[in-house]
Protein backbone atom coordinates (compact mmCIF):
# COMPACT_ATOMS: atom_id res chain seq x y z
CA UNK A 1 0.00 0.00 0.00
CA UNK A 2 2.90 2.69 1.07
CA UNK A 3 4.77 1.45 -2.16
CA UNK A 4 1.68 2.05 -4.66
CA UNK A 5 0.68 5.26 -2.87
CA UNK A 6 3.91 6.99 -3.05
CA UNK A 7 4.18 5.98 -6.98
CA UNK A 8 0.83 7.15 -7.81
CA UNK A 9 0.77 10.26 -5.91
CA UNK A 10 4.02 11.68 -7.91
CA UNK A 11 1.51 11.88 -11.15
CA UNK A 12 0.22 15.71 -9.15
CA UNK A 13 3.74 16.25 -11.51
CA UNK A 14 0.81 17.12 -14.25
CA UNK A 15 0.10 20.25 -12.09
CA UNK A 16 3.58 21.82 -14.09
CA UNK A 17 5.04 19.76 -16.43
CA UNK A 18 2.64 20.52 -19.12
CA UNK A 19 3.71 24.06 -19.06
CA UNK A 20 6.50 22.72 -20.67
CA UNK A 21 4.44 21.48 -23.91
CA UNK A 22 1.90 24.92 -24.01
CA UNK A 23 5.14 27.30 -23.80
CA UNK A 24 6.60 25.18 -26.66
CA UNK A 25 9.97 24.70 -25.14
CA UNK A 26 9.14 20.73 -25.76
CA UNK A 27 7.13 19.12 -28.34
CA UNK A 28 6.97 15.65 -26.97
CA UNK A 29 7.30 14.74 -22.83
CA UNK A 30 11.66 13.69 -22.62
CA UNK A 31 11.82 10.59 -20.20
CA UNK A 32 14.97 11.92 -18.83
CA UNK A 33 14.03 15.32 -17.54
CA UNK A 34 10.57 14.31 -16.45
CA UNK A 35 12.42 10.71 -14.37
CA UNK A 36 14.96 13.18 -12.72
CA UNK A 37 12.50 15.93 -11.66
CA UNK A 38 9.96 13.15 -10.15
CA UNK A 39 13.19 11.28 -8.67
CA UNK A 40 14.85 13.80 -7.05
CA UNK A 41 12.34 15.71 -5.61
CA UNK A 42 10.33 12.91 -4.56
CA UNK A 43 13.16 11.34 -2.15
CA UNK A 44 13.48 13.95 -1.04
CA UNK A 45 10.00 14.60 0.07
CA UNK A 46 10.27 11.64 2.23
CA UNK A 47 13.43 12.60 3.80
CA UNK A 48 12.14 16.42 4.65
CA UNK A 49 8.78 14.23 6.51
CA UNK A 50 10.77 12.03 8.38
CA UNK A 51 12.15 14.31 11.63
CA UNK A 52 8.02 15.42 11.17
CA UNK A 53 6.71 11.83 11.69
CA UNK A 54 6.62 12.09 15.71
CA UNK A 55 5.35 15.52 15.70
CA UNK A 56 2.74 15.06 13.22
CA UNK A 57 1.75 11.75 13.50
CA UNK A 58 2.95 9.81 16.95
CA UNK A 59 2.30 13.20 19.48
CA UNK A 60 -0.70 14.46 17.53
CA UNK A 61 -4.20 14.75 17.48
CA UNK A 62 -4.74 15.43 13.43
CA UNK A 63 -7.29 12.93 11.92
CA UNK A 64 -5.56 12.50 8.82
CA UNK A 65 -8.55 10.96 6.64
CA UNK A 66 -7.25 8.59 4.24
CA UNK A 67 -4.72 7.38 6.65
CA UNK A 68 -7.27 6.38 8.62
CA UNK A 69 -9.40 4.96 6.00
CA UNK A 70 -6.81 3.08 4.66
CA UNK A 71 -5.73 1.20 7.98
CA UNK A 72 -9.22 0.01 8.15
CA UNK A 73 -9.38 -1.32 4.72
CA UNK A 74 -6.38 -3.17 5.61
CA UNK A 75 -8.09 -4.32 8.76
CA UNK A 76 -11.04 -5.49 7.09
CA UNK A 77 -10.67 -9.33 6.46
CA UNK A 78 -8.97 -10.20 9.25
CA UNK A 79 -9.01 -12.39 12.48
CA UNK A 80 -12.81 -12.91 12.02
CA UNK A 81 -15.76 -14.00 10.24
CA UNK A 82 -17.28 -10.54 10.55
CA UNK A 83 -13.89 -9.02 8.74
CA UNK A 84 -14.02 -11.94 6.13
CA UNK A 85 -17.23 -11.25 5.00
CA UNK A 86 -16.83 -7.18 5.04
CA UNK A 87 -13.52 -7.80 3.18
CA UNK A 88 -15.33 -9.43 0.74
CA UNK A 89 -17.96 -6.58 0.41
CA UNK A 90 -15.36 -4.47 0.30
CA UNK A 91 -13.61 -5.59 -3.03
CA UNK A 92 -16.92 -6.24 -4.71
CA UNK A 93 -18.18 -2.36 -3.85
CA UNK A 94 -14.56 -1.18 -5.02
CA UNK A 95 -15.15 -3.33 -8.08
CA UNK A 96 -18.52 -2.19 -8.56
CA UNK A 97 -17.65 1.65 -7.85
CA UNK A 98 -14.81 1.03 -10.89
CA UNK A 99 -17.04 -0.90 -13.64
CA UNK A 100 -19.75 1.69 -13.30
CA UNK A 101 -17.25 4.27 -13.36
CA UNK A 102 -15.17 2.69 -16.31
CA UNK A 103 -18.67 2.14 -18.38
CA UNK A 104 -19.98 5.78 -17.52
CA UNK A 105 -16.71 7.35 -19.14
CA UNK A 106 -16.92 4.60 -22.25
CA UNK A 107 -20.59 5.68 -22.78
CA UNK A 108 -19.47 9.36 -22.49
CA UNK A 109 -16.32 8.72 -25.58
CA UNK A 110 -18.96 7.05 -27.79
CA UNK A 111 -21.09 10.80 -27.47
CA UNK A 112 -24.17 9.09 -25.80
CA UNK A 113 -24.02 10.96 -22.67
CA UNK A 114 -22.90 14.33 -22.72
CA UNK A 115 -19.08 15.40 -21.39
CA UNK A 116 -20.46 17.88 -19.32
CA UNK A 117 -23.53 19.33 -18.12
CA UNK A 118 -23.80 23.19 -18.55
CA UNK A 119 -25.43 26.66 -18.79
CA UNK A 120 -24.82 30.09 -18.79
CA UNK A 121 -27.02 33.61 -19.93
CA UNK A 122 -26.74 36.64 -20.33
CA UNK A 123 -28.14 39.54 -17.75
CA UNK A 124 -28.28 44.00 -18.13
CA UNK A 125 -26.84 45.84 -15.65
CA UNK A 126 -27.88 49.36 -16.41
CA UNK A 127 -26.45 49.87 -19.99
CA UNK A 128 -24.16 47.20 -19.90
CA UNK A 129 -24.71 43.54 -20.36
CA UNK A 130 -23.18 41.53 -18.07
CA UNK A 131 -22.79 37.14 -17.97
CA UNK A 132 -22.47 33.97 -15.84
CA UNK A 133 -23.23 30.28 -15.70
CA UNK A 134 -21.82 27.21 -14.92
CA UNK A 135 -20.84 23.64 -15.83
CA UNK A 136 -19.88 20.16 -14.50
CA UNK A 137 -17.96 17.71 -15.70
CA UNK A 138 -19.85 14.57 -16.51
CA UNK A 139 -17.79 12.16 -14.07
CA UNK A 140 -18.00 9.72 -11.57
CA UNK A 141 -14.12 10.25 -10.52
CA UNK A 142 -15.15 13.49 -9.25
CA UNK A 143 -18.09 12.53 -7.23
CA UNK A 144 -16.25 10.08 -5.68
CA UNK A 145 -13.55 12.67 -4.91
CA UNK A 146 -15.89 14.07 -3.26
CA UNK A 147 -17.18 11.89 -0.87
CA UNK A 148 -14.20 10.77 -0.01
CA UNK A 149 -12.77 15.13 0.67
CA UNK A 150 -15.70 15.11 2.69
CA UNK A 151 -18.83 18.14 3.42
CA UNK A 152 -16.76 20.27 4.92
CA UNK A 153 -14.62 20.66 1.99
CA UNK A 154 -17.54 20.24 0.16
CA UNK A 155 -19.42 23.62 1.06
CA UNK A 156 -15.66 25.63 1.00
CA UNK A 157 -15.36 24.64 -2.83
CA UNK A 158 -19.28 25.83 -2.82
CA UNK A 159 -18.17 28.85 -1.43
CA UNK A 160 -15.59 29.00 -3.94
CA UNK A 161 -18.19 28.41 -6.69
CA UNK A 162 -20.73 31.73 -5.12
CA UNK A 163 -18.02 33.61 -5.09
CA UNK A 164 -16.91 33.46 -8.60
CA UNK A 165 -20.06 32.41 -10.43
CA UNK A 166 -22.14 34.38 -8.75
CA UNK A 167 -20.03 37.64 -7.71
CA UNK A 168 -16.56 37.95 -9.36
CA UNK A 169 -17.78 36.62 -12.77
CA UNK A 170 -21.05 38.88 -13.13
CA UNK A 171 -19.42 42.07 -12.02
CA UNK A 172 -16.30 41.77 -13.94
CA UNK A 173 -18.30 40.82 -17.27
CA UNK A 174 -20.00 43.69 -16.68
CA UNK A 175 -16.91 46.16 -16.30
CA UNK A 176 -15.35 43.84 -19.51
CA UNK A 177 -17.94 44.52 -22.13
CA UNK A 178 -17.86 41.84 -24.93
CA UNK A 179 -20.95 42.76 -27.12
CA UNK A 180 -20.41 40.33 -29.77
CA UNK A 181 -19.62 37.22 -27.24
CA UNK A 182 -21.76 34.82 -26.30
CA UNK A 183 -22.68 33.91 -22.64
CA UNK A 184 -20.54 31.12 -22.30
CA UNK A 185 -17.09 33.04 -24.38
CA UNK A 186 -17.79 36.30 -22.61
CA UNK A 187 -18.13 34.51 -19.24
CA UNK A 188 -15.52 32.03 -19.62
CA UNK A 189 -13.30 34.76 -20.80
CA UNK A 190 -13.27 37.10 -17.97
CA UNK A 191 -13.13 34.02 -15.89
CA UNK A 192 -9.59 33.00 -17.52
CA UNK A 193 -7.92 36.48 -17.34
CA UNK A 194 -9.13 37.79 -14.66
CA UNK A 195 -11.00 35.41 -11.80
CA UNK A 196 -8.71 32.22 -11.86
CA UNK A 197 -5.70 35.15 -11.06
CA UNK A 198 -7.82 36.21 -7.91
CA UNK A 199 -8.38 33.03 -6.86
CA UNK A 200 -4.69 32.37 -7.41
CA UNK A 201 -4.33 34.70 -5.13
CA UNK A 202 -6.62 33.47 -2.32
CA UNK A 203 -4.33 30.24 -2.20
CA UNK A 204 -1.39 32.00 -2.13
CA UNK A 205 -2.26 33.76 0.91
CA UNK A 206 -4.21 30.79 2.34
CA UNK A 207 -0.32 28.94 2.17
CA UNK A 208 1.19 31.50 3.60
CA UNK A 209 -0.81 31.58 6.66
CA UNK A 210 -0.57 27.90 6.97
CA UNK A 211 3.50 28.29 6.80
CA UNK A 212 3.64 30.46 9.85
CA UNK A 213 1.23 28.26 11.72
CA UNK A 214 3.61 25.25 10.78
CA UNK A 215 6.96 27.09 12.98
CA UNK A 216 6.21 25.11 16.33
CA UNK A 217 4.90 21.81 15.01
CA UNK A 218 8.42 21.71 12.84
CA UNK A 219 10.91 22.91 15.86
CA UNK A 220 9.22 20.04 17.99
CA UNK A 221 9.55 17.48 14.90
CA UNK A 222 13.08 18.14 14.41
CA UNK A 223 13.83 18.26 18.28
CA UNK A 224 12.23 14.76 18.46
CA UNK A 225 14.08 13.43 15.54
CA UNK A 226 17.52 14.52 17.02
CA UNK A 227 16.66 13.26 20.71
CA UNK A 228 15.79 10.16 19.07
CA UNK A 229 19.21 10.12 17.13
CA UNK A 230 20.93 10.84 20.09
CA UNK A 231 19.45 8.15 22.45
CA UNK A 232 20.03 5.41 20.19
CA UNK A 233 23.87 6.69 20.46
CA UNK A 234 24.03 6.74 23.90
CA UNK A 235 22.80 2.85 24.34
CA UNK A 236 19.92 3.78 26.11
CA UNK A 237 16.69 1.94 26.28
CA UNK A 238 15.95 0.95 23.00
CA UNK A 239 13.41 2.70 20.70
CA UNK A 240 10.18 0.61 20.06
CA UNK A 241 9.60 -1.24 16.78
CA UNK A 242 6.84 0.87 15.69
CA UNK A 243 8.89 4.16 16.45
CA UNK A 244 12.23 3.66 14.42
CA UNK A 245 12.37 5.81 12.22
CA UNK A 246 15.26 6.23 9.43
CA UNK A 247 18.42 7.94 11.58
CA UNK A 248 18.40 11.27 11.24
CA UNK A 249 22.07 11.61 10.53
CA UNK A 250 21.35 8.60 7.13
CA UNK A 251 18.26 11.41 6.60
CA UNK A 252 20.69 13.98 6.51
CA UNK A 253 23.58 12.13 4.72
CA UNK A 254 20.79 11.45 1.57
CA UNK A 255 19.69 15.00 1.57
CA UNK A 256 22.99 16.21 0.93
CA UNK A 257 23.89 13.51 -1.87
CA UNK A 258 21.00 14.31 -3.42
CA UNK A 259 22.02 17.74 -4.28
CA UNK A 260 24.41 16.28 -6.78
CA UNK A 261 22.08 14.89 -8.94
CA UNK A 262 19.57 17.37 -9.37
CA UNK A 263 22.56 19.82 -9.91
CA UNK A 264 23.03 17.45 -13.02
CA UNK A 265 19.57 17.17 -14.00
CA UNK A 266 18.80 20.93 -13.56
CA UNK A 267 22.19 21.45 -15.87
CA UNK A 268 21.44 19.01 -18.17
CA UNK A 269 17.90 20.96 -18.74
CA UNK A 270 20.17 24.14 -20.42
CA UNK A 271 22.44 22.15 -22.66
CA UNK A 272 22.24 23.52 -26.49
CA UNK A 273 19.39 26.59 -25.47
CA UNK A 274 19.92 29.92 -25.32
CA UNK A 275 20.43 30.72 -21.81
CA UNK A 276 23.41 27.67 -21.71
CA UNK A 277 25.78 30.52 -20.37
CA UNK A 278 23.66 30.92 -17.43
CA UNK A 279 24.08 27.31 -16.01
CA UNK A 280 25.87 28.00 -13.16
CA UNK A 281 24.24 30.69 -11.39
CA UNK A 282 20.85 28.89 -12.95
CA UNK A 283 22.01 25.56 -11.05
CA UNK A 284 22.74 26.76 -7.82
CA UNK A 285 19.69 28.91 -7.39
CA UNK A 286 18.09 25.98 -8.91
CA UNK A 287 19.31 23.36 -6.24
CA UNK A 288 19.02 26.46 -2.70
CA UNK A 289 15.77 27.22 -3.78
CA UNK A 290 14.65 23.35 -4.15
CA UNK A 291 16.42 22.59 -0.69
CA UNK A 292 14.46 26.08 1.12
CA UNK A 293 11.11 25.59 -0.88
CA UNK A 294 11.33 22.29 -0.65
CA UNK A 295 11.33 21.90 2.71
CA UNK A 296 8.64 24.58 3.41
CA UNK A 297 6.25 22.43 1.03
CA UNK A 298 6.98 19.54 2.61
CA UNK A 299 5.79 20.83 5.73
CA UNK A 300 2.73 22.41 4.69
CA UNK A 301 1.64 20.04 2.71
CA UNK A 302 2.19 17.36 5.44
CA UNK A 303 0.19 19.13 8.08
CA UNK A 304 -2.29 19.96 5.85
CA UNK A 305 -2.66 16.09 4.61
CA UNK A 306 -3.00 15.36 8.59
CA UNK A 307 -5.63 18.29 9.11
CA UNK A 308 -7.95 18.08 6.01
CA UNK A 309 -6.69 15.25 4.31
CA UNK A 310 -4.14 14.44 1.00
CA UNK A 311 -6.87 15.39 -1.18
CA UNK A 312 -7.16 18.88 0.02
CA UNK A 313 -3.85 19.57 0.74
CA UNK A 314 -2.57 23.38 -0.74
CA UNK A 315 -0.79 21.30 -3.59
CA UNK A 316 -1.84 23.78 -5.72
CA UNK A 317 -0.99 27.24 -3.65
CA UNK A 318 2.40 25.50 -3.18
CA UNK A 319 2.80 25.38 -6.65
CA UNK A 320 1.46 29.06 -7.79
CA UNK A 321 3.94 30.66 -4.66
CA UNK A 322 6.36 28.12 -6.09
CA UNK A 323 6.83 29.38 -9.62
CA UNK A 324 6.25 32.76 -8.68
CA UNK A 325 9.40 32.45 -6.45
CA UNK A 326 11.54 30.28 -9.12
CA UNK A 327 10.47 33.15 -11.95
CA UNK A 328 11.36 36.07 -9.89
CA UNK A 329 14.65 34.35 -8.56
CA UNK A 330 15.62 33.52 -12.38
CA UNK A 331 14.59 36.45 -13.83
CA UNK A 332 17.22 38.36 -11.65
CA UNK A 333 19.87 35.97 -13.42
CA UNK A 334 18.76 36.45 -16.62
CA UNK A 335 17.85 40.33 -16.52
CA UNK A 336 21.05 41.27 -18.91
CA UNK A 337 19.67 38.81 -21.74
CA UNK A 338 17.02 39.79 -23.93
CA UNK A 339 14.99 38.17 -26.79
CA UNK A 340 11.86 36.07 -26.85
CA UNK A 341 14.03 32.86 -26.73
CA UNK A 342 15.48 33.74 -23.84
CA UNK A 343 12.74 34.49 -21.72
CA UNK A 344 11.06 31.63 -22.98
CA UNK A 345 14.27 29.58 -21.84
CA UNK A 346 13.96 31.54 -18.48
CA UNK A 347 10.29 30.80 -18.23
CA UNK A 348 10.90 26.91 -19.21
CA UNK A 349 13.78 26.41 -16.46
CA UNK A 350 11.62 28.28 -13.57
CA UNK A 351 8.93 25.40 -14.41
CA UNK A 352 11.42 22.63 -14.11
CA UNK A 353 12.41 24.15 -10.74
CA UNK A 354 8.88 24.27 -9.91
CA UNK A 355 8.24 20.70 -11.01
CA UNK A 356 11.11 19.08 -8.62
CA UNK A 357 9.59 21.63 -5.80
CA UNK A 358 6.27 19.85 -6.75
CA UNK A 359 7.55 16.63 -6.80
CA UNK A 360 8.43 17.33 -2.67
CA UNK A 361 5.55 18.90 -1.87
CA UNK A 362 2.94 15.87 -3.26
CA UNK A 363 5.38 12.86 -1.53
CA UNK A 364 5.11 15.09 1.65
CA UNK A 365 1.74 15.02 1.38
CA UNK A 366 0.95 11.57 0.90
CA UNK A 367 4.02 9.73 3.32
CA UNK A 368 2.39 11.12 6.48
CA UNK A 369 -0.43 9.93 5.56
CA UNK A 370 0.82 6.52 4.59
CA UNK A 371 2.82 6.66 7.97
CA UNK A 372 -0.20 7.22 9.91
CA UNK A 373 -1.94 4.06 8.76
CA UNK A 374 1.28 2.11 9.61
CA UNK A 375 0.87 3.42 12.85
CA UNK A 376 -2.44 2.30 13.22
CA UNK A 377 -1.90 -0.81 11.96
CA UNK A 378 1.64 -1.27 14.24
CA UNK A 379 4.00 -1.12 11.20
CA UNK A 380 8.07 -0.23 11.45
CA UNK A 381 8.21 3.43 9.90
CA UNK A 382 11.65 2.77 8.72
CA UNK A 383 10.53 -0.12 6.57
CA UNK A 384 7.61 1.93 5.06
CA UNK A 385 9.90 4.99 4.50
CA UNK A 386 12.13 2.36 2.30
CA UNK A 387 9.18 1.34 0.88
CA UNK A 388 8.10 4.98 0.09
CA UNK A 389 11.36 5.66 -1.84
CA UNK A 390 10.87 2.42 -3.75
CA UNK A 391 7.55 3.90 -4.72
CA UNK A 392 8.64 7.31 -5.29
CA UNK A 393 11.62 5.45 -8.20
CA UNK A 394 8.80 3.15 -9.88
CA UNK A 395 6.85 6.17 -10.38
CA UNK A 396 9.03 8.29 -11.58
CA UNK A 397 9.65 5.60 -14.23
CA UNK A 398 6.49 4.88 -15.54
CA UNK A 399 5.17 8.95 -15.34
CA UNK A 400 7.08 9.83 -18.23
CA UNK A 401 5.41 7.22 -20.46
CA UNK A 402 2.00 8.26 -19.66
CA UNK A 403 2.89 11.82 -20.19
CA UNK A 404 3.80 11.24 -23.16
CA UNK A 405 0.64 8.77 -24.27
CA UNK A 406 -1.31 11.64 -23.21
CA UNK A 407 0.40 14.15 -25.11
CA UNK A 408 0.21 11.70 -28.46
CA UNK A 409 -3.34 11.18 -27.85
CA UNK A 410 -4.72 14.24 -27.15
CA UNK A 411 -2.01 16.63 -26.48
CA UNK A 412 -2.34 19.91 -23.83
CA UNK A 413 -4.63 22.53 -24.89
CA UNK A 414 -2.42 25.78 -25.44
CA UNK A 415 0.08 23.89 -26.90
CA UNK A 416 2.06 25.60 -30.25
CA UNK A 417 3.68 22.17 -31.27
CA UNK A 418 0.32 20.19 -31.01
CA UNK A 419 0.14 17.28 -32.91
CA UNK A 420 -2.35 14.95 -31.42
CA UNK A 421 -4.69 12.60 -32.81
CA UNK A 422 -7.78 13.86 -30.72
CA UNK A 423 -9.43 16.92 -31.28
CA UNK A 424 -10.31 17.45 -27.85
CA UNK A 425 -7.10 18.48 -26.10
CA UNK A 426 -6.51 18.42 -22.18
CA UNK A 427 -7.51 21.44 -20.12
CA UNK A 428 -4.96 20.76 -17.59
CA UNK A 429 -5.48 23.99 -15.86
CA UNK A 430 -3.40 23.92 -13.04
CA UNK A 431 -0.20 23.74 -15.56
CA UNK A 432 -2.03 26.44 -17.75
CA UNK A 433 -2.26 28.92 -14.78
CA UNK A 434 1.50 27.89 -13.41
CA UNK A 435 2.97 28.50 -16.87
CA UNK A 436 1.24 31.79 -17.35
CA UNK A 437 2.03 33.33 -14.04
CA UNK A 438 5.54 32.28 -14.89
CA UNK A 439 5.25 34.01 -18.33
CA UNK A 440 3.64 36.84 -16.80
CA UNK A 441 6.65 37.31 -14.13
CA UNK A 442 9.48 37.04 -16.70
CA UNK A 443 7.80 38.81 -19.51
CA UNK A 444 6.70 41.78 -17.18
CA UNK A 445 3.30 42.10 -17.91
CA UNK A 446 1.81 40.23 -14.76
CA UNK A 447 -1.22 41.80 -13.09
CA UNK A 448 -0.29 41.63 -9.95
CA UNK A 449 -3.58 43.60 -8.63
CA UNK A 450 -5.03 40.62 -9.51
CA UNK A 451 -3.06 38.53 -7.15
CA UNK A 452 -3.26 40.95 -4.50
CA UNK A 453 -6.79 41.45 -4.23
CA UNK A 454 -7.08 37.81 -4.55
CA UNK A 455 -4.73 37.50 -1.40
CA UNK A 456 -7.40 40.08 0.90
CA UNK A 457 -10.03 37.80 -0.33
CA UNK A 458 -8.44 35.25 0.95
CA UNK A 459 -6.84 37.00 4.12
CA UNK A 460 -10.42 37.65 4.93
CA UNK A 461 -11.40 33.82 4.37
CA UNK A 462 -8.98 33.12 6.82
CA UNK A 463 -10.13 35.64 9.68
CA UNK A 464 -13.80 33.77 8.86
CA UNK A 465 -12.28 30.36 9.16
CA UNK A 466 -10.54 31.48 12.27
CA UNK A 467 -13.49 32.90 13.82
CA UNK A 468 -15.73 29.84 13.12
CA UNK A 469 -13.55 27.22 14.52
CA UNK A 470 -12.86 29.26 17.54
CA UNK A 471 -16.85 29.94 18.05
CA UNK A 472 -17.41 26.48 17.50
CA UNK A 473 -14.38 24.88 19.00
CA UNK A 474 -13.66 23.64 16.13
CA UNK A 475 -16.49 21.56 15.08
CA UNK A 476 -16.94 24.08 11.62
CA UNK A 477 -14.51 25.52 9.33
CA UNK A 478 -14.49 27.35 6.20
CA UNK A 479 -11.08 26.05 4.93
CA UNK A 480 -10.14 28.86 2.64
CA UNK A 481 -7.50 26.66 0.60
CA UNK A 482 -10.96 24.81 -0.43
CA UNK A 483 -13.04 28.23 -1.15
CA UNK A 484 -9.50 29.90 -3.19
CA UNK A 485 -9.30 26.28 -5.13
CA UNK A 486 -13.24 26.64 -6.24
CA UNK A 487 -12.64 29.79 -7.71
CA UNK A 488 -9.13 29.50 -9.45
CA UNK A 489 -10.23 25.75 -11.34
CA UNK A 490 -12.57 25.45 -13.46
CA UNK A 491 -16.32 24.83 -12.00
CA UNK A 492 -16.43 21.75 -14.44
CA UNK A 493 -13.53 20.27 -12.21
CA UNK A 494 -15.11 21.55 -9.03
CA UNK A 495 -19.03 21.43 -9.31
CA UNK A 496 -18.98 17.37 -9.48
CA UNK A 497 -16.63 17.26 -6.30
CA UNK A 498 -19.11 19.46 -4.80
CA UNK A 499 -22.21 17.13 -5.47
CA UNK A 500 -20.16 14.25 -4.20
CA UNK A 501 -19.31 15.69 -0.84
CA UNK A 502 -22.98 16.60 -0.40
CA UNK A 503 -24.03 12.65 -1.47
CA UNK A 504 -21.99 11.03 0.44
CA UNK A 505 -22.71 13.80 3.76
CA UNK A 506 -26.62 12.36 2.50
CA UNK A 507 -25.17 9.01 2.36
CA UNK A 508 -23.63 8.68 5.99
CA UNK A 509 -26.12 10.59 7.96
CA UNK A 510 -28.84 7.99 6.38
CA UNK A 511 -26.63 5.15 7.70
CA UNK A 512 -25.94 6.82 10.78
CA UNK A 513 -28.87 5.05 12.90
CA UNK A 514 -28.06 1.78 11.56
CA UNK A 515 -26.52 -0.60 13.59
CA UNK A 516 -24.12 -1.21 10.71
CA UNK A 517 -23.41 2.45 9.96
CA UNK A 518 -19.73 1.80 10.02
CA UNK A 519 -19.34 -0.96 7.32
CA UNK A 520 -21.84 1.06 5.40
CA UNK A 521 -19.47 3.76 5.63
CA UNK A 522 -16.65 1.66 4.79
CA UNK A 523 -17.97 0.08 1.90
CA UNK A 524 -19.20 3.71 0.90
CA UNK A 525 -15.70 5.05 1.06
CA UNK A 526 -14.40 1.97 -1.37
CA UNK A 527 -17.16 2.75 -3.68
CA UNK A 528 -15.95 6.08 -4.07
CA UNK A 529 -12.55 5.12 -4.60
CA UNK A 530 -13.79 2.67 -7.16
CA UNK A 531 -15.44 5.71 -9.38
CA UNK A 532 -12.02 7.13 -9.43
CA UNK A 533 -9.97 4.10 -10.53
CA UNK A 534 -12.52 2.85 -13.46
CA UNK A 535 -12.57 6.48 -14.71
CA UNK A 536 -8.46 6.53 -14.36
CA UNK A 537 -8.10 3.46 -16.12
CA UNK A 538 -10.45 3.69 -18.77
CA UNK A 539 -9.12 7.33 -19.70
CA UNK A 540 -5.57 6.18 -20.10
CA UNK A 541 -6.79 2.99 -21.95
CA UNK A 542 -8.56 5.53 -24.15
CA UNK A 543 -5.44 6.64 -24.49
CA UNK A 544 -3.60 3.99 -26.19
CA UNK A 545 -7.04 3.13 -28.31
CA UNK A 546 -6.32 6.43 -29.71
CA UNK A 547 -2.84 6.15 -30.71
CA UNK A 548 -3.06 2.76 -31.43
CA UNK A 549 -6.19 3.05 -34.16
CA UNK A 550 -5.27 6.74 -35.19
CA UNK A 551 -8.60 7.98 -34.55
CA UNK A 552 -9.83 10.95 -32.41
CA UNK A 553 -12.62 9.35 -31.15
CA UNK A 554 -12.59 6.00 -31.67
CA UNK A 555 -15.33 4.47 -29.42
CA UNK A 556 -17.82 7.45 -31.10
CA UNK A 557 -21.09 6.23 -32.69
CA UNK A 558 -22.60 7.51 -35.83
CA UNK A 559 -26.25 7.98 -33.93
CA UNK A 560 -25.06 9.92 -30.91
CA UNK A 561 -28.23 12.15 -29.51
CA UNK A 562 -28.33 15.82 -29.71
CA UNK A 563 -26.04 17.19 -26.86
CA UNK A 564 -29.07 18.68 -24.57
CA UNK A 565 -30.40 14.83 -24.43
CA UNK A 566 -26.70 13.88 -23.70
CA UNK A 567 -26.64 16.22 -20.61
CA UNK A 568 -30.18 14.62 -19.29
CA UNK A 569 -28.96 11.00 -20.08
CA UNK A 570 -25.96 11.79 -18.05
CA UNK A 571 -27.42 13.18 -15.24
CA UNK A 572 -30.14 10.52 -15.02
CA UNK A 573 -27.38 7.71 -15.50
CA UNK A 574 -25.34 9.37 -12.95
CA UNK A 575 -28.20 9.73 -10.18
CA UNK A 576 -29.49 6.23 -10.47
CA UNK A 577 -25.68 5.08 -10.65
CA UNK A 578 -24.99 6.66 -7.27
CA UNK A 579 -28.40 5.86 -5.45
CA UNK A 580 -28.00 2.49 -6.36
CA UNK A 581 -24.52 1.49 -4.74
CA UNK A 582 -25.30 3.66 -2.07
CA UNK A 583 -28.09 1.37 -0.81
CA UNK A 584 -26.41 -1.64 -1.89
CA UNK A 585 -23.63 -0.41 0.40
CA UNK A 586 -25.96 0.06 3.41
CA UNK A 587 -27.25 -3.63 2.52
CA UNK A 588 -24.26 -5.32 1.99
CA UNK A 589 -22.89 -3.45 5.79
CA UNK A 590 -25.48 -5.00 7.72
CA UNK A 591 -25.20 -8.56 6.04
CA UNK A 592 -21.51 -8.03 6.91
CA UNK A 593 -22.43 -7.36 10.84
CA UNK A 594 -24.80 -10.52 10.63
CA UNK A 595 -22.07 -12.89 9.21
Amino acid sequence: QTIASAAGTLSSVIFVLPGLLMIGWWANVPFLPTFGACAVGGILGVMYTIPLRRALVTNSNLPYPEGVAAAEVLKVGTGSREGAAEGKAGLVAVSWGALASALFGALGAAKLFAAEVAGYFKFKAGAASGATGIGASSSLALMGAGHLMGITVGIAMFSGLFIAWAILVPILTVATPMPDADAATHALTVWKTQVRFLGAGVIGAAAIWTLAKLVGPITAGLKSAFAAAKQRKSGGEALPRVEQDIPIGIVGLVSLLLLAPAGWFLGHFLVGGPIVSLTAPLVAIGIGYLVFAGLLAAAVCGYMAGLIGSSNSPVSGIAILSVLGASLMVGLVGRGLLGPDVTKALIAFALYVTTCVLAVAVVANDNLQDLKTGQLVDATPWKQQVGLIIGVLSGAVVIPFVLELLNRSNGFAGAPNLQAISDQPLAAPQATLISTLAKGVLGGDLDWSLLGYGALIGLALVAVDTILRKTSKDRYSLPPLGVGLAIYLPSTVTAPVVVGAVAGWLFEKIVAKDRAAEPAKRLGVLIASGFIVGESLFNVSLALMIVSTGKGEPLAVPFAPPEHVGMILSLVAAAIVVVGLYRWARKAGAKALEA
